[in-house]
């Protein structure tokens, strides 16, 4: 069989897949996918291909990942991987903020060629992104905000000292979102008595965290999306 994908005799995105009764997720790389064989109910099809004498017989291991609505409402051939790491996030903001294309040009005198100096990478801004950037529009928008809520065992805050502070800080735990939530439900007000109602991943729908006061105050307007942090130490 020969395709453009095969180099050396081999598919050069590893098919076909290994059978496999369950999807399997990585911490990094792509995932192993549901590729039941035919014994356990799987299925095969069968076409000629081209340039091929005699029918092929496929099975699951041939498969692209795919979406079926997406290739139904497109009609086309789409390949759809699933993104579960927290690294997706930083290779979307990497395209969001990565700037323009880069040239290359070359700035040579007659009389001298310096072949060390020859080529310098140099920034090109067209005439949209310059006129963009002129009048401060937006390069890219975040909705809804997201609250980073700290997750730690009593007394185990994360602690940032300087040589100067250290004793400072050895003696005053910081404040933390997780503490000034217990610190909330503690008030006799209403907002107290609110606060006891929600579990701690709710609280910021209904209160906002002041940075500079290191407290929970009542939301005015507006929804946030509450993200927990995990710390794993090794």
């Amino acid at each position: 069989m020969t395709s453009p994908c095969m180099e050396n005799g081999k598919c050069k995105k590893n098919f076909p897949k290994p059978h496999t009764n369950d999807t399997i997720t990585d911490i990094d790389g792509y995932p192993m996918y549901r590729r039941r064989s035919t014994e356990n109910g799987g299925h095969t099809f069968t076409m000629r291909l081209p340039n091929f004498p005699n029918q092929v017989e496929f099975d699951n291991q041939w498969v692209v990942p795919y979406s079926p609505l997406l290739s139904k409402t497109y009609k086309a051939h789409i390949n759809v991987e699933l993104c579960s790491s927290v690294k997706s996030i930083k290779y979307i903001c990497k395209y969001v903020n990565k700037g323009s294309d880069l040239a290359i040009f070359e700035v040579q005198n007659i009389n001298k060629n310096d072949e060390i100096a020859r080529y310098q990478m140099g920034r090109y801004i067209s005439s949209n992104e310059a006129i963009w950037h002129i009048l401060s529009f937006p390069i890219h928008e975040r909705d809804p905000a997201v609250q980073h809520l700290a997750i730690h065992l009593e007394n185990g805050q994360r602690v940032y000292f300087t040589e100067e502070n250290v004793l400072q800080r050895a003696f005053e735990a910081p404040k933390t979102t997780l503490t000034k939530f217990f610190t909330l439900c503690q008030k006799p007000d209403v907002f107290g008595q609110f606060a006891k109602t929600l579990v701690y991943g709710d609280v910021p729908r209904y209160f906002t965290w002041n940075k500079s006061s290191k407290k929970w105050e009542p939301r005015k307007q507006g929804e946030t999306t509450s993200f927990h942090y995990r710390h794993i130490q090794s």
